[in-house]
């Protein structure tokens, strides 16, 4: 099998916040099998030396990939994305499609339809096609559903609680949802819209906010609970697209205290929902820092996967130092997916 490698001038590995000078990745297959500092036996076949700031690809974990451009996503330095609600034969299939090395888009997992009740949200909301919502009723038909979507292929299990728009399973159901998702090994990720919906969720064991909370400021008691057990997805800039609102200040006012509670901040987008850009968006990060993360743990939300031995050769090269300067993400200069080189963005 052929090892192939970059070098670059600048880099970071993802699993420690040092930068380290002279810096070489290599791989093979889809594989990492080495990276650190240069050293001239790398045993590679082929070595790519480039001028440029080499680190992690990123990780998108809340897009609706079919209202984007999968091609222009990956060019933007976005190697995975996770999909939080779709049809589940049309995203399904496209999932599969993904895991050919030669798809022209990142590496897609799925969720597969969102769990709610008769008439809840996102059934009646008129940018998801039909089959984006799946109706349950009871704890069994809920349950039910979990093993059918796990059967399918679902990466994870997406459940409606916004109370704003409609209504939500009823506590048994959640509870039946989260239960039979655990037994399976599937993480359950809630959208949690409406006073109490985020302490639902976290009696019911949810491991994921879909969104940071932006209806209600969560009592301090509601963060620290919620730091301690479920991860949110962080989704900013879909609540003002480069302008300031309540809700957005909301927001950033919940994430600052869950992260100062210690809580986990993932990267997510919410890509489709709205106008913003395919890879890696400049304001989503730039409201991680608003909301209270440093420059590091920014980068450590952003990532696929940290540069190690049997980690996805997935990495980017990028025209700046983004410890120094979070825009040099925009900067994109090279892409490598799974170990195949892909044109980054023009």
């Amino acid at each position: 099998m052929t090892r192939r490698a970059i070098r670059a001038t600048r880099g970071w590995l993802g699993s420690a916040d040092a930068v380290l000078d002279d810096v070489l990745v290599a791989w093979e297959g889809g594989a990492v099998v080495e990276a650190g500092p240069f050293r001239p036996a790398t045993g590679a076949d082929e070595v790519l030396e480039v001028d440029g700031f080499l680190l992690p690809a990123a990780a998108d974990r809340h897009v609706h990939i079919e209202l984007a451009d999968p091609a222009a996503v990956l060019r933007g330095g976005v190697t995975a994305v996770r999909d939080l609600a779709w049809p589940p034969e049309r995203i399904f299939p496209l999932a599969d499609l993904s895991e050919v090395p030669s798809f022209d888009g990142p590496l897609i997992r799925a969720a597969g339809p969102m769990l709610t009740a008769a008439g809840g949200y996102p059934s009646v909301a008129p940018c998801a096609p039909p089959g984006t919502a799946r109706a349950v009723d009871g704890p069994e038909e809920a349950a039910a559903a979990v093993r059918e979507l796990h059967a399918s292929g679902a990466a994870a299990i997406k459940v409606s609680l916004n109370a704003d728009e409609g209504p939500t399973p009823g506590d048994a159901e959640l509870a039946a949802i989260c239960d039979e998702a655990h037994e399976l090994g599937l993480p359950v990720v809630a959208h949690a819209q409406g006073r109490g919906q985020v302490d639902r969720a976290l009696g019911a064991g949810v491991d994921e906010l879909a969104h940071t909370p932006w209806t209600e400021r969560l009592s301090d008691d509601t963060v620290r609970r919620a730091a301690a057990t479920l991860r949110i997805v962080s989704t900013l800039d879909v609540l003002g697209h480069g302008r300031p609102t309540p809700e957005l200040a909301t927001a950033l006012d919940n994430l600052r205290r869950f992260r100062a509670a210690g809580g986990r901040v993932a990267y997510g987008t919410d890509l489709g929902n709205g106008p913003m850009p395919p890879g890696i968006h400049l304001r989503e990060l730039a409201l991680l820092l608003e909301g209270g993360l440093e420059i590091s743990e920014v980068l450590a939300a952003l990532v696929r996967a940290p540069l190690q031995p049997g980690a996805p050769a997935d990495l980017l090269v990028v025209g700046g130092d983004p410890f120094e300067r979070l825009a040099a993400l925009g900067d994109v200069r090279l892409v490598v997916r799974g170990g195949r080189l892909v044109d980054a963005v023009a």
